[in-house]
């Protein structure tokens, strides 16, 4: 389902920077992005990269952590080439709610929106190898997650990572401060033919708009991070995902938290039922898209056998996880 209705701009962080905040604010503020570090501490971190494992064997299709030469296409789940894991109920997996409800995770969101009274969005994780030969190559796509018509920002998105990420062990890359351009840029660049749009929420970036980006200045950079990072980043800056050059994997998980008061009711009635279906959402923790119970086709177009759309293990969320979901708030408004 896909939502069409306008979203809050977030006065919460001053970006004409004025403002000192002596934190990962100000990085945020002036590039349109920052790293939290440490968000979860190291050995949780190396936990997770456990589960992660045990997920992907759980499924019996022969793939063994210890053994390389089974990171093969059919020895593993549904992966897209850009890592994108989103089938099988894993929005609701134990493992990626636990992470969710991370308390440094949590924190980070709260500093940026000055509330304890957050949303959160059931997104997917991304799991990519390196070196994949049976895969199509993971192509640029720059893009920025809101809506160009509507100025502001109004919506943080976050990835949670969990192996050493550096320069060649893929990531993501972002234009530094472009998010600042962004309101000039669409009102120049409003007549332009879209490329195609599965939501108004999304807009790809033309190779003309990418030059006229380039002639400003803004150049594209990939962000490191070590395990247990945060990484945030406005949505009106220009994003995309590399693959692994070296031999590292990369383990990382999507998070997007934002104030329940942004939050239509029609949103959280979403958001709940969203839940109790183990439906996944995209980035925005409103529920403005929610993914459905779609099929999961390998690359031949043939259904996985091993499709579910109940995660394996469901979660059992602690009052403050629960509360993410938006139905206490739901509750409250009742």
């Amino acid at each position: 389902m896909i939502v069409t209705h306008d979203t809050h701009v977030i006065d919460t962080l001053d970006f004409s920077g004025a403002t000192t905040y002596g934190d990962f604010r100000d990085d945020l503020a002036r590039d349109g992005y920052a790293v939290v570090k440490g968000a979860i501490p190291r050995q949780k971190a190396a936990e997770y990269v456990e589960r992660y494992h045990e997920y992907l064997e759980s499924f019996g299709l022969g793939y063994d952590r210890n053994d390389p030469s089974t990171i093969r296409e059919e020895n593993l789940p549904v992966i897209s080439e850009r890592g994108m894991l989103g089938f099988y109920g894993v929005a609701h997996e134990d493992f990626v709610w636990d992470m969710r409800a991370e308390p440094g995770v949590i924190a980070a969101f709260e500093t940026i929106f000055d509330t304890e009274d957050l949303i959160v969005s059931f997104d997917q994780i991304n799991v990519t190898f390196p070196n994949r030969k049976d895969l199509k190559p993971n192509k640029r796509w720059a893009h920025q997650d809101q809506d160009p018509e509507r100025a502001g920002l109004r919506c943080v998105q976050g990835i949670i990572n969990l192996l050493p990420n550096g320069e060649k062990d893929g990531g993501l890359m972002v234009l530094p401060g472009a998010h600042n351009s962004s309101e000039e840029f669409h009102k120049l660049f409003k007549d332009e033919p879209q490329l195609y749009r599965w939501t108004n929420e999304v807009y790809n970036f033309t190779e003309a708009g990418l030059e006229w980006l380039k002639a400003r200045g803004f150049e594209w950079k990939k962000v490191n991070c070590e395990p247990g990072d945060l990484i945030v980043w406005d949505s009106r800056l220009p994003h995309y995902n590399v693959s692994p050059q070296g031999n590292q994997a990369r383990f990382a998980s999507y998070v997007c938290y934002g104030p329940v008061s942004t939050a239509e009711h029609a949103d959280l009635v979403r958001k709940k039922e969203a839940f109790e279906s183990y439906l996944a959402t995209s980035h925005w923790p409103q529920a403005l898209q929610t993914a459905g119970h779609l099929k999961c086709l390998r690359p031949d177009g043939t259904e996985c056998p091993y499709a579910r759309n109940e995660p394996r293990q469901p979660p059992q969320l602690s009052e403050r996880a629960y509360k993410l979901t938006g139905i206490p708030y739901l509750q409250a408004r009742a």
